[in-house]
């Protein structure tokens, strides 16, 4: 993956990341125009993974960004809004960080 790839793939995770976080809030809160806020920012986060798929293909392009949101909000889950996660969870999440880098890895040229 090269670094502009990349730095796509990190702006739709920040984006996904936020827009998550706004629906936690809506959840505990309530409020349309947080509601509102966080479909933008889905909208916003598709429309630049749209960028990662062109460049790497939808299978690959979404597995990173699955993989990629998965740890991105665990960790907000935690340190924002103090959430902890069980030792199966976090084993599943190692699993889907190995199983990222088994599709990503690059292969050799023969």
């Amino acid at each position: 993956m090269s670094g502009v790839l990349f730095a796509w793939l990190a702006a739709s995770t920040a984006v996904f990341v936020a827009a998550n976080a706004a629906l936690k809030t809506y959840a505990l809160q309530g409020g349309i125009w947080v509601l509102v806020g966080a479909l933008a920012l889905f909208c916003l986060g598709n429309t630049l993974m749209v960028q990662v798929m062109r460049g790497n293909g939808l299978g690959v392009a979404i597995a990173l960004s699955v993989v990629f949101q998965l740890v991105a909000i665990t960790a907000m889950a935690v340190v924002v809004f103090g959430e902890r996660p069980t030792s199966l969870q976090l084993a599943g999440m190692a699993l889907g960080v190995v199983a990222v880098l088994m599709i990503a890895w690059p292969e050799a040229k023969a």
